[in-house]
């Protein structure tokens, strides 16, 4: 595994961190429009020959800790927000496949076999050589832990070269750029660098299982349209978090 970013074609096989509350819109609930633009970069990218994983997150319907703020049980709102997580994989399987024609197939760690398959690292795997996207669903199974996790553990059980964590911003800055409007936003930037500053673009858990395994991070704005391509393509784009293979774990 190598972190020191794309080869000059780009990258061959990716894992897309999609977060649920752009799914809404900013509200509750699923923006047609906003699925079916994210469904037409993707389909870009996969008519190139790019081999698609996608995690999404579920914050446009719940968030175990929000939830829990409230009084509810831990574990029951991590829960509900995985089923949230799985409403947006069908969502977004529907417009790749009815809109682009694009074969998909959800995978969830929570078994619902009406709907989705279950999580087989192997059989997701053989999906993505055939061409198809796969979407991974209900997070790890487990409460406590994010969805961003589970895009890094995904990328490095399915040999993923890099997570694209799609954004509403830019990319990794030097503090909140909506609250501190002169906060720098960091070309390149190392997995530990991230934790010590403590910089919230996500979870950290899921930077260290990145550093620990040397999994690069593409930090980018999902907003603007065609930065998915731009991404996969190896342009210069967003902020790569990386963590040199010669440097100390």
């Amino acid at each position: 595994m190598t972190d020191e970013g794309p080869t000059q074609r780009g990258y061959g096989r990716v894992l897309l961190k999609l977060g649920g509350e752009m799914f809404g819109g900013g509200g509750v609930g699923i923006d047609p429009d906003v699925v079916g633009t994210v469904a037409r970069q993707i389909a870009e990218i996969v008519a190139d020959g790019v081999e698609v994983a996608i995690v999404i997150g579920g914050g446009n319907f719940f968030r175990g800790a929000e939830l829990q703020q409230r009084g509810m049980e831990r574990a029951r709102g991590d829960y509900m927000a995985m089923l949230g997580t799985v409403m947006n994989c069908l969502a977004l399987q529907d417009f790749l496949e009815r809109e682009h024609g694009i074969d998909t197939r959800v995978m969830t760690a929570i078994t619902m076999g009406q709907v989705a398959e279950p999580y087989i690292p192997r059989r997701a795997m053989r999906h993505m050589e055939k061409g198809r996207v796969v979407i991974f669903g209900a997070g790890t199974g487990m409460p406590y832990f994010s969805t961003d996790t589970t895009a890094a553990q995904r990328a490095l059980e399915i040999g993923c070269e890099v997570v694209l964590m799609a954004k509403a911003v830019d990319g990794v800055y030097t503090a909140d750029p909506k609250t501190t409007p002169d906060a720098k936003l960091f070309d390149r930037i190392t997995h530990r660098e991230v934790l010590e500053r403590g910089l919230k673009v996500a979870d950290a858990t899921a930077f260290s299982l990145c550093m620990d395994n040397h999994m690069p991070i593409l930090v980018f704005n999902l907003l603007q349209e065609g930065n998915i391509a731009r991404a996969v393509n190896g342009e210069k784009i967003g902020t790569l978090v990386s963590t040199p293979a010669t440097a100390p774990a």
